[in-house]
């Protein structure tokens, strides 16, 4: 079969306007009417009523070598012969098919001349068979309606041509290049893969199937992530790629630009059990060898390539039945190679599909023969013609009918197009490997089992799954705290038993019990909120987390105020009882100590009630930015943490902050005010002190280290938990521990042999002052104490003038001349003593007969004496028998009565001063030498 004789002479040195010129023979075929009168065609249009015809058959392709695709075409003829020959050795046709080979060189001036030198100058042609180059077969294809020709394609798979408002009368028995997107789809559905990215090269043909894979991606909800468009250099485009976290990539390109794709994967390691790439399937064998133009190595391609997806057509069926020739496509396939090793040509990919389009075109125009020939008898009566356009509308209408199974698969066609087989291949190890297929017909996927091997233990994932990991607290680090916790509450009650059990004791009434209580409540709604500061969204639901975030935030502010407020309520009263200036009496029941905690805790409530109402804590959630698995699998981990949040939440806090930061001030200063009253079961200022200093360091340490260790919930909720434990465990420790172990080893040792340390840094008066204060039963109780330590001080210093005063009266007796020494220094000293036992004895109704006697009886002795002895010297007048008699006689009684109950003696107020000392009973029969060595006892 020699192509046709082409009769143009002369177009070649005019081919603009030849052309131009054919281009209006093709699109105005009403023009071309001359030449089709001049040939006729060497035929009439009764054919189809004769058996034996020979039916010419228009084939165009490129056969000169030198073409594009020409290698294509040279493996094809042989298959178009095949199928000439089983067509006749079937003897179901009546006809025989005789084609003619027209060469368009793949060149749009030179395909056109073809077509027009087969129109004007070959047979009649019932129908056009090829197709290769998609330039030429569009610019024809587009002209046969005016025509009224059909053409059908073995090798044009451009989708432009399925167009069927502009290529109405173009078939193909080749898929088109879009028929691999619903089979593209059907394998992402398969995996689950609901996100893809593509990657297009800048070229007509990929930018057009690119469009329709959008479209069914579209139908499919599958998402596409990211489009890109490249020319030359993909590397940005597949970066562009891996930023945008597309793992499943669908590219569209030629062999040579894929080469450099997988480099540029290679370089990015966009490659491996994290991506998946899709690529045609229509490349020649090892390609990545020939077309690799890039930087990297084979090894490195092959290693980026390692489990790539390529789809293409199935070019001869997998089933092994036999089809319309009578034969299965491996029975076919071995007859081909034998046609092919006669002529040594290469085998085509699309051999298949030729041999299927042949006896497409046999059985079609068997049925437009048939057709014709039933109206040809429906008009015996009458001359049966018919014209060129019925016979293209009948064939047209009759290949849309096709249905059969050819060694391609099931030949049918929809709008003209193919409906076929979509193979599956997958490179492993340094080569394609067939993993399934997909009928177009039936809209199956069939994969082989366990032919994918994916790199990982499983499918890549369509995008960087992440799984939102809440940061919780460990439950071990929460029951190691909790016991903690227990364990401190379970001291709280101890001290709380304690105290209650010895509430009317003389230590534990005198440290007010009620006030203690409070401490210890305050000291376990600590302990409680610790509890609810462990529970997050892992162990309650989003609703409860927001109801704990105001219910601990409550607990520990009013266990806070409770405790402490307690605590300095009691130094309060201390404070306000020993630093009264006045010395007024001063009385503070307890009841006014709870007023004054109700009102701290009263201020509480209107805080945190506004708090609440105006803008209340609402549960909020913090991401944070993406960690890999710790157990390698192919997701992100985002951490995310709950917080207790609002809308003006450092307002809030400030408010909090400033209040308990005032009480803990003033608490502070009272403790320090009050540091010198020494009674320990009435002052609790050291240990007060003691406890704020510990608290206010703990919570700030904790409150820095707990805002600075945010994002760990672990840290944060063990330095909350050991800063409440420490705070209120210290607290209730330096207020119950001392009292107990009092308690336990000297009941009595707090309130005995404790001298009053009470000073005045203001106004400090004379140090021999004493003031009596009448206070609450606790501080008249101590001040006696104080009293009755002073009195016996002072009766000490008795006892020693006592002495003193015996040496002196047996000096008088012996050397009466040291009588003026007597008179001048040692009368001040008795007064002295008078005036002491005065005070001693004031208590009693503050009356002293010795104190009369002192200042009136002298007095009216020594003013009543004989002018006469005013004139004499002093030596004599104090040495003389007189004044020394009237001396002792007026000194000792005095000194018998007032001195003697002091050390088991006579009591003063039984006789009077102006007595004989022996008028007393007990001494009445006393020799007058021993009366003055009484005093001295």
């Amino acid at each position: 079969m020699a192509p046709a004789r082409r009769d143009c002479s002369g177009w070649e040195m005019f081919l603009p306007t030849g052309c131009l010129l054919l281009s209006v023979l093709l699109f105005h075929p009403a023009l071309a009417k001359v030449c089709n009168d001049r040939t006729k065609h060497g035929q009439d249009n009764s054919w189809f009523a004769r058996d034996g015809e020979n039916l010419p058959i228009m084939v165009l392709m490129p056969m000169n070598e030198s073409a594009l695709m020409s290698s294509i075409s040279q493996g094809i003829e042989p298959a178009v012969q095949l199928a000439i020959q089983h067509i006749r050795e079937s003897r179901k046709y009546s006809f025989s098919l005789i084609t003619k080979i027209y060469d368009t060189e793949c060149d749009n001036a030179k395909g056109l001349r073809a077509f027009f030198d087969a129109i004007c100058y070959g047979p009649k042609h019932l129908m056009i068979f090829g197709g290769v180059c998609p330039s030429v077969t569009s610019i024809i294809a587009e002209s046969l309606e005016g025509w009224n020709l059909v053409q059908l394609s073995f090798a044009a798979t451009t989708p432009v041509l399925a167009d069927k408002k502009k290529y109405p009368n173009f078939f193909r028995t080749v898929p088109s290049d879009n028929a691999v997107n619903p089979a593209v789809v059907k394998f992402l559905t398969f995996y689950n893969w609901s996100r893809v990215g593509t990657l297009t090269q800048d070229v007509q043909r990929f930018s057009e199937v690119r469009n329709d894979l959008t479209s069914e991606l579209e139908k499919a909800d599958i998402q596409i992530a990211d489009t890109e468009s490249f020319s030359n250099d993909p590397c940005v485009n597949v970066k562009k790629l891996k930023d945008n976290d597309v793992r499943i990539i669908i590219g569209q390109f030629d062999e040579n630009l894929a080469s450099k794709v997988f480099c540029c994967a290679y370089n990015l390691n966009m490659f491996g059990s994290k991506y998946q790439w899709i690529i045609p399937g229509w490349y020649q064998g090892n390609w990545w060898e020939q077309a690799n133009s890039t930087n990297c190595t084979t090894k490195k391609l092959l290693r980026a390539m390692e489990g790539y997806i390529s789809v293409d057509f199935e070019p001869l069926s997998a089933r092994q039945i036999k089809g319309i020739s009578g034969r299965t496509p491996k029975e076919y396939e071995r007859e081909y190679s034998r046609e092919l090793q006669q002529k040594g040509v290469e085998a085509s990919k699309f051999h298949g599909f030729a041999y299927d389009g042949i006896w497409v075109i046999a059985k079609t125009l068997t049925r437009v023969m048939e057709l014709l020939r039933v109206k040809q008898r429906q008009n015996t009566y009458h001359n049966f013609t018919v014209d060129d356009r019925e016979v293209g509308k009948m064939v047209l209408d009759v290949m849309n009918e096709t249905n059969f199974f050819g060694v391609t698969g099931q030949v049918m066609f929809r709008n003209g197009e193919r409906m076929g087989t979509i193979k599956f291949n997958q490179f492993q190890e340094g080569r394609e490997v067939k993993v399934g297929e997909y009928n177009a017909i039936a809209d199956v996927l069939d994969l082989i089992n366990n032919s994918i091997r994916f790199q990982g233990v499983e499918p890549p994932k369509d995008r960087t799954f992440v799984r939102l990991q809440r940061r919780h607290i460990n439950v071990p680090l929460y029951s190691i705290l909790s016991t903690i916790t227990i364990l401190g509450m379970l001291m709280a009650g101890a001290f709380l038993f304690f105290n209650i059990k010895n509430r009317n004791h003389r230590l534990i009434k005198m440290s007010s019990p009620y006030m203690n209580n409070l401490i210890i409540l305050g000291g376990m709604l600590s302990y409680a909120s610790i509890f609810l500061f462990g529970l997050d969204g892992g162990f309650v639901s989003d609703k409860e987390f927001e109801t704990l975030c105001t219910v601990r935030t409550w607990i520990l502010i009013v266990g806070y105020t409770t405790a402490f407020g307690a605590m300095f309520a009691k130094t309060w009263r201390v404070h306000a009882i020993f630093k009264n200036v006045k010395m007024k009496k001063k009385i503070i029941k307890d009841q006014k100590l709870l007023i004054i905690v109700g009102g701290m805790l009263l201020i509480d409530l209107c805080i945190l009630i506004c708090w609440q109402i105006v803008d209340p804590l609402k549960r909020t959630v913090e991401e944070y930015s993406l960690e890999a698995d710790p157990q390698g699998r192919d997701i992100a981990i985002r951490p995310f943490l709950e917080h207790c949040e609002n809308t003006h939440m450092t307002i809030w806090l400030g408010i909090v902050y400033a209040y308990k930061g005032l009480l803990m001030l003033f608490g502070c200063f009272l403790a320090w005010e009050t540091r010198n009253v020494s009674i320990p079961a009435l002052n609790d200022s050291k240990y007060i002190g003691m406890s704020v200093y510990n608290v206010g360091i703990m919570c700030i340490i904790g409150a820095a280290v707990s805002f600075l260790t945010r994002d760990q919930p672990n840290v944060q909720f063990c330095i909350v938990a050991l800063v409440i434990i420490f705070c209120s465990t210290i607290t209730l420790c330096l207020v119950f521990v001392p009292k107990f172990i009092t308690m336990r080893t000297n009941p009595d040792a707090a309130t005995q042999n404790r001298r009053l340390k009470f000073t005045q840094n203001q106004k400090k008066e004379d140090s021999k002052t004493s003031t009596s204060v009448t206070s609450v039963n606790q501080a008249n109780t101590s001040r006696l104490d104080g009293l009755q330590t002073d009195n016996h001080r002072l009766r000490m210093k008795i006892t020693e003038l006592d002495k003193e005063l015996e040496e002196v009266t047996m000096q008088l007796q012996d050397t009466p001349e040291k009588t003026p020494y007597i008179k001048q220094n040692h009368y001040p000293d008795a007064n002295n003593i008078l005036s002491i036992r005065n005070f001693t004895d004031g208590k009693d109704g503050e009356k002293s007969i010795l104190k009369n006697h002192l200042e009136q009886k002298p007095q009216a002795q020594w003013g009543s004496m004989d002018p006469s002895r005013i004139n004499r010297g002093p030596l004599e007048d104090i040495n003389s028998p007189e004044h020394i008699q009237r001396r002792l006689s007026l000194q000792l009684p005095i000194l018998h009565h007032a001195y003697l109950p002091s050390i088991g003696g006579v009591d003063a107020s039984c006789t009077s001063p102006n007595g004989s000392p022996g008028s007393s009973p007990r001494h009445r029969h006393m020799p007058p030498s021993y009366r003055v060595m009484v005093s001295g006892l």
